[in-house]
């Protein structure tokens, strides 16, 4: 495994903690702002995926992987944006990645690894945090509940779009996977916002920008490359750093405090993939 591999994970998930600022900031409407992200981002990419691009021998199913995995992201950052807006900044960000844990629970369900008893314990520990998260939203507004549950569907459209990118990950470099997966997805986001009938001209293209640069080409870069490297467990517990730096941005840019009860669940959640990881980490690792 090289060197980077583990701090491009940790930057990666850095960097994509800012998303939500971002998508807050923008004057445009939370599906275009999608859109903008992707778009902005993939000339760029495609400069970089070209020479590798040109020479892959790809079969049908590998470029149909692709596509998919575009149209996923683009489901998932469609349904996020929608549920940015009505939900704090730390659960938008923790609930837009129960991949976290539903990575995991693709491997023991689908792929047929054990099931041990620290990871029921941890299934259980989760649901429990979760729930305490979003009861806290409700009672702060129903609408905070809304935008939880938004958030929530994106993160299970997120995991169909890493598992979907870590199978073809093995075989093409994550520079010409992600612009493949940014101009499919790029394309039915503009659709969508069209449909929607949001705004899709900014008049300040400043947070826009820097969404582009900050998700999609540090963020969403790095983690692809990361993405070859690491179990879904490991992928999953590394998601968890999310959420902490939303929370901080959170509070000092939109004056969102965090409570006990919802630290408590944050810890809760954080433990529960720890304990999914256990097991796991130690094979892997051998």
């Amino acid at each position: 495994m090289p060197a980077f591999a583990f701090p491009a994970l940790v930057l990666a998930n850095v960097f994509l903690a800012m998303g939500p600022v971002l998508v807050r900031l923008s004057d445009v409407g939370p599906v275009a702002a999608a859109f903008w992200r992707l778009a902005l981002a993939v000339p760029f990419l495609f400069l970089l995926a070209l020479p590798r691009l040109r020479g892959a021998a790809l079969d049908g199913r590998q470029w149909s992987l692709m596509i998919v995995a575009g149209l996923f992201f683009a489901a998932d950052l469609a349904i996020w944006h929608l549920g940015i807006h009505f939900t704090k900044v730390a659960n938008a960000t923790l609930f837009g990645n129960v991949s976290a844990l539903a990575l995991p629970l693709w491997g023991l369900l689908v792929l047929r690894l054990p099931l041990h008893r620290p990871q029921l314990f941890a299934l259980l520990l989760a649901i429990a945090g979760g729930g305490v998260l979003m009861g806290g939203s409700y009672e702060l507004s129903p609408r905070y509940l809304r935008g939880d549950l938004l958030c929530l569907l994106a993160g299970l459209l997120y995991t169909g779009y890493l598992v979907s990118v870590q199978d073809v990950r093995k075989r093409l470099d994550s520079w010409s996977i992600l612009a493949v997966s940014s101009l499919t997805g790029a394309g039915a986001l503009l659709i969508a916002a069209l449909a929607m009938g949001e705004r899709i001209m900014p008049t300040d293209w400043t947070p826009l920008i820097a969404l582009a640069l900050s998700s999609q080409l540090i963020g969403q870069g790095l983690l692809t490359y990361a993405i070859g490297w690491f179990s879904p467990l490991v992928l999953g517990l590394s998601l968890m750093i999310q959420p902490a730096v939303s929370a901080i941005f959170g509070k000092l840019l939109f004056n969102e405090g965090m409570s006990a009860a919802d630290m408590l669940a944050m810890t809760a959640v954080a433990v529960a993939l720890i304990l999914v990881r256990l097991p796991w980490g130690a094979k892997r690792a051998a």
